[in-house]
């Protein structure tokens, strides 16, 4: 049985444990604008782009200009990320895995460039990713399958021939509308069930036979574009 064409991984809450240190960015940020964040606010703060959660805060609040909330938030996370992210159980193994078999890897995020280099140049230095992506690379960024295709494109291979790894909602979408096979290990958020899309508890559960398992599923084609916009 045939390895996948590439392994595609998110970045934030997969491969590095960086999904609490967004939340509490966000949770600085929009005490700022006078609102407590709480579970309700999840959807649109975790795994979602700077500029999205930027958007939301201002909505809730009726405070601040989208631009500006964004750039703080982005400033404050990178602090936080710059200070050290811990790799998540069994990604560093996984890693040296496919770097041993040969198996093309990249890293397609939804994090600011700023933020995509400082991780890849601290908790994952010296890790050859084919190359990363991050939100300033496509026009549109997750939950748009975008950075999947490009990625794709990119490596010289069919998006169905791939596997995505994430955690989030949004990054799952992504990759599914894209066409990629997609292994979810959850972080913050619950991510429901879809064709060709499978869950671990943890990427220690993750290895070469897992992926070839999963990219030899049969593809039910790009599901397309995300309905809301």
């Amino acid at each position: 049985m045939n390895a996948p064409a590439a392994v595609l991984f998110d970045m934030d809450g997969t491969l590095v444990d960086t999904e609490v240190l967004w939340w509490e960015t966000a949770a600085e940020i929009a005490a700022g604008l006078g609102h407590r964040l709480t579970d309700a606010d999840a959807p649109e703060v975790v795994g979602r782009a700077v500029a999205d959660t930027a958007a939301h805060l201002v909505r809730v609040t009726g405070a601040g200009h989208p631009g500006t909330v964004a750039a703080d938030l982005t400033g404050s996370f990178f602090r936080r990320v710059d200070a050290g992210a811990p790799l998540r159980p069994g990604a560093r193994r996984l890693l040296a895995d496919l770097e041993a078999a040969g198996v093309p890897f990249a890293l397609v995020s939804a994090s600011p460039r700023s933020v995509v280099d400082s991780v890849v140049g601290g908790s994952l230095a010296d890790v050859p990713f084919a190359f990363t992506l991050s939100a300033d690379d496509t026009v549109r960024t997750k939950p748009h399958p975008d950075p999947y295709r490009v990625a794709a494109e990119r490596l010289g291979v069919a998006p169905e021939a791939c596997v995505a790894v994430e955690d989030s909602p949004d990054g799952a979408a992504s990759a599914q509308a894209a066409g990629c096979a997609v292994i979810v290990v959850p972080s913050l958020l619950p991510v429901g069930p879809a064709v060709r899309r499978s869950f671990v508890e943890s990427l220690e559960e993750v290895d070469l036979a897992v992926l070839r398992d999963r990219a030899a599923e049969p593809s039910a084609g790009p599901s397309g574009e995300p309905a809301a916009e």
